[in-house]
């Protein structure tokens, strides 16, 4: 039998398309689209800096400071929701939002202290790839360095399709720090014990407190903040429409927070990793005074293949958090300024540093050290605005901070800000 138009078009849907399959369950197919962004700023939590303050921690105090990482790490999982949710409520990044709410003057301070960090966190990435290439293939530090750069830049470039091929890129990178290290952690071994005892709070004398500072200080990266923001604008459907409803916003923020809590959780997995195996390898030597040194002994303990495991994770480590750092660079110019300027000129001004680090022969591992320093400079001016606009309902409507979240939030503010400006003052004298 044949019908006409005007008869197909009365015929109820199921008779002419046959019929609908079931539909997915709206949680499942809402949220696990969602996920990748806080992959992106996890990236941060395991650069090379890290691998360096971990490993120090490790080898100088056993398992004494693994209670600090873990800390460290629940601070940086409600860091890293607040400046999603900012992003998610609000449709733009941190950046811009001060450059809106903010007068002209604090602008262009936030900006230059943004370009500072941007320029230290690529110096630190930079060079620890460059390492990475050298352990691995013995490719002379300033190579390395410009192949790091190059390879960044190259990762960054998967942005032109969109976010998801970015985050993916990134994500993979991530897991081979993970998996390199728990390779190598299944090797080490694990004291049960140790692990037991290094979760309650407790210092080695000064020196421990100073180190404390550093792995804290280290943790909270101001740079992945401008970016996290950045990422989830645009990203998670029809925001505005599904924000309205109490229901609607309860979704994407669990949506947002599982993004966050999977990702955060897996770079202080790395983390704790990278500590433990210290403790259990190098403690009461000096073999993890440097990143070279922290290759060779675990050659001598281990076996060829735990130096390799290390040396791929340096070297993934290294290209993913520079592209990430770039990108951060990108993010603050056009938040702040409204300008563009394109990738490769703002890759070659970022790069310099770290060149005439690898040229003219300073100490790599010296270099990772203050560059971290310089980064301690920048986690207030992002940490105390991400704050304040989180916490303004005129900003955030039905998406603003609770209470508890604000308080929580700025005791969190004090405390990195405080030990950071010990860190400062002990580098100094």
């Amino acid at each position: 039998m044949y019908l006409s138009k005007t008869e197909a078009a009365v015929l109820p849907t199921t008779l002419v398309a046959g019929p609908r399959p079931a539909p997915t369950p709206p949680g499942r197919r809402r949220i696990w689209p969602m996920l990748g962004p806080a992959f992106v700023a996890a990236v941060a939590y395991v650069d090379p800096g890290n691998f360096a303050t971990n490993f120090s921690g490790g080898a100088a105090f056993g398992y004494t400071l693994l209670w600090v990482i873990v800390a460290a790490n629940l601070m940086a999982m409600l860091i890293q929701s607040l400046t999603a949710k900012l992003g998610l409520a609000t449709g733009r990044d941190l950046a811009t939002l001060c450059r809106e709410r903010f007068p002209r003057p604090v602008t262009w301070g936030l900006w230059v202290q943004a370009e500072a960090v941007a320029i230290a966190t690529d110096l630190a990435e930079i060079v620890g790839g460059a390492v990475a290439l050298n352990l691995l293939f013995g490719v002379p530090l300033p190579i390395g360095g410009l192949i790091t750069a190059v390879v960044a830049f190259v990762l960054l470039a998967a942005q032109s399709r969109g976010h998801r091929p970015f985050e993916r890129v990134i994500t993979g990178l991530l897991l081979v720090v993970g998996l390199g290290f728990g390779y190598t952690l299944v090797g080490a071994g694990v004291d049960v014990g140790g692990v037991a005892g290094g979760m309650v709070p407790s210092f080695e004398g000064a020196d421990s407190v100073v180190l404390a500072t550093g792995i804290l200080g280290a943790t909270v990266m101001p740079h992945v903040i401008y970016v996290h923001s950045a990422l989830t604008p645009g990203r998670y459907g029809d925001v505005v429409t599904a924000g309205r409803t109490a229901e609607g916003r309860g979704r994407l923020l669990r949506a947002q927070r599982l993004d966050v809590l999977l990702a955060m959780g897996l770079a202080g997995l790395v983390n704790a990793a990278m500590l433990i195996i210290a403790a259990q390898l190098f403690t009461g030597g000096n073999d993890a005074d440097t990143l070279e040194g922290i290759h060779a002994g675990l050659g001598d303990q281990l076996g060829t293949g735990a130096a390799l495991a290390f040396a791929v994770a340096l070297l993934a480590s290294g290209f993913a958090s520079s592209s990430v750092g770039t990108h951060a660079g990108q993010v603050v110019m056009a938040g702040f300024l409204r300008r563009h300027i394109p990738v490769l000129a703002r890759r070659l001004i970022t790069l310099a540093p770290a060149l005439a680090v690898l040229v003219f022969g300073g100490d790599p591992t010296t270099a990772l050290v203050w560059s971290q320093v310089v980064l301690s400079f920048g986690i207030p001016f992002a940490l105390v605005p991400l704050l304040w606009l989180t916490s303004s309902r005129d900003l955030m409507g039905g998406w603003v901070n609770r209470r508890t979240t604000t308080a929580v939030g700025a005791v969190v503010a004090t405390l990195i800000i405080g030990l950071n400006a010990h860190l400062l003052l002990g580098f100094v004298s």
